[in-house]
């Protein structure tokens, strides 16, 4: 039998190649609609205008986290005096990061060092395989390094969760995946903080937030206690980053 192709092409027909669909996971995607997301955008953005930042933090909720009341003194501690912000937004995947990326949330400014820690997202709803997840995240560091080409980047790989197996299998993928990547890096650092939060592989639940909320949800964000954790593990690298000592 002849199929389609063979018919068209016996018929003169010049078949083109099928261009090669590009993961949703990489291509920029507002959230515009949703009206506390656009607020805060706009709020960032007048944030940063006309002021120096030396350090940024790039990502998702656990990232906004750090302005809830208790996280405070961990992050004035550790960056109060580093001249940071906060470039975090809940719910946010490695698509909505591209967005603001793009879309003026780094323009003007020129930190010594960025946090970068997304892609927990890319495994809810959104459910991405690991290769899109994975071409996300080195998206965003693609993009993070071409907005700020003078910004040395610590990338943070995804935080461990309590899910599904499917999530918990994915996560150690990628993880595996961006360890391979950036190995031996000079411009990118990649840190697994999984040992923190699931020492020996089993997950410390008295580390996330989530459980002990009304109703209770599976671990996914750190604790105020467990990211005054993360800060602690990743300073001598941020430091190093930043030229500046480690700070206790």
């Amino acid at each position: 039998m002849i199929g389609r192709r063979g018919l068209l092409a016996g018929a003169g027909v010049v078949l083109a190649a099928a261009a090669p669909e590009v993961p949703l996971a990489t291509r920029p995607v507002a959230r515009l609609d949703t009206p506390w997301w656009r607020r805060r955008h706009a709020d960032k953005l007048a944030e940063i205008r006309g002021r120096r930042v030396d350090l940024v933090w790039l990502g998702d909720s656990i990232t906004q986290n750090w302005e809830r009341p208790d996280f405070q003194p961990a992050w004035r501690h550790y960056y109060g005096d580093r001249r940071a912000v906060n470039l975090g937004f809940s719910g946010d995947a490695t698509c909505h990061l591209l967005w603001r990326l793009r879309n003026g949330e780094v323009a003007g400014i020129a930190p010594h060092a960025a946090v970068v820690l997304i892609g927990a997202n890319n495994l809810g709803v959104l459910h991405w395989p690991t290769a899109e997840d994975v071409a996300g995240i080195v998206a965003v560091v693609d993009e993070t390094r071409r907005r700020l080409p003078q910004t040395r980047v610590l990338l943070l790989g995804v935080l461990p969760s309590e899910r599904s197996a499917w999530v918990s299998e994915t996560t150690l993928a990628i993880n595996s995946a961006l360890a391979v990547r950036y190995r031996g890096s000079r411009e990118v650092s990649f840190m697994d903080l999984a040992p923190l939060f699931a020492p020996g592989g089993r997950l410390d639940r008295g580390l996330f937030l989530d459980p002990v909320l009304r109703p209770p949800a599976p671990p996914l964000h750190p604790t105020a206690a467990g990211q005054a954790r993360m800060a602690a593990a990743i300073e001598p690298k941020l430091a190093e980053l930043l030229g500046e000592a480690p700070r206790a």
